[in-house]
């Protein structure tokens, strides 16, 4: 994404269709926690690093579609965010047994000489495993089409035995995580502003981080 160049258009959603211990585990996390900040911070995250600017603005839209879920909470949602390059963007999560499996996993960043999207034919809304794979990549260019392969992907324990290791390797050589934690608690801010502006009816401005 970043060789084609920005200011670019972020499409991505990831709707999980939940019955069942699945639904359960939903409805607990619901308790604390929407879905569009749960899911949503690991979304805007890769915006951010695709842009390598920051968030400004950002707006949301919520619904509560269950009477099993907390009154003053939603189990869909949705996002747009404004970023400091020109770039826009999007992201939408719904759980729930009521949730359409339609184009339940969109992973599209688009710029003014193409686009590259995620694209998994096999992807099914309450595959957690799959949430971390990607299958394949498109590269589209005017000049024409490329498939990027993804082979010998991490499984989502793999990932996450990965991601402990790093951890424990970071503690032990005491590496500097300044920018991870700058990105995470971008990510992490953008999420919250879109819920009060969800809960709140108006959009919110966000203050640039240095």
């Amino acid at each position: 994404a970043r060789d084609l160049g920005g200011p670019y258009v972020f499409r991505m959603n990831l709707n999980q269709q939940s019955n069942g211990p699945t639904w359960d585990t939903h409805k607990a996390l619901m308790q604390t926690t929407s879905p569009i900040v749960d899911c949503g911070v690991h979304y805007v995250d890769v915006m951010c690093q695709i842009t390598d600017s920051d968030p400004i603005r950002v707006s949301g839209m919520g619904l509560r579609l269950s009477n099993e879920i907390a009154p003053k909470m939603y189990n869909y949602g949705q996002l747009q965010v404004w970023v400091a390059d020109g770039s826009i963007g999007w992201y939408e999560a719904g759980w729930g047994p009521m949730m359409s499996t339609t184009a339940v996993f969109v992973k599209d960043v688009i710029s003014p000489t193409g686009a590259v999207s995620i694209i998994d034919q096999q992807q099914t809304s309450d595959d957690v495993g799959g949430h971390t794979k990607v299958g394949s990549i498109l590269v589209h260019r005017s000049s024409g089409d490329r498939l990027i392969e993804m082979t010998n992907e991490p499984s989502h324990q793999e990932l996450c035995d990965t991601e402990q290791a790093f951890m424990i390797n970071a503690i032990a050589q005491d590496l500097d995580l300044t920018r991870h934690l700058h990105d995470a608690v971008q990510s992490l801010g953008v999420c919250l502003a879109a819920d009060e502006s969800i809960r709140s009816g108006r959009p919110v401005e966000l203050g640039v981080t240095q």
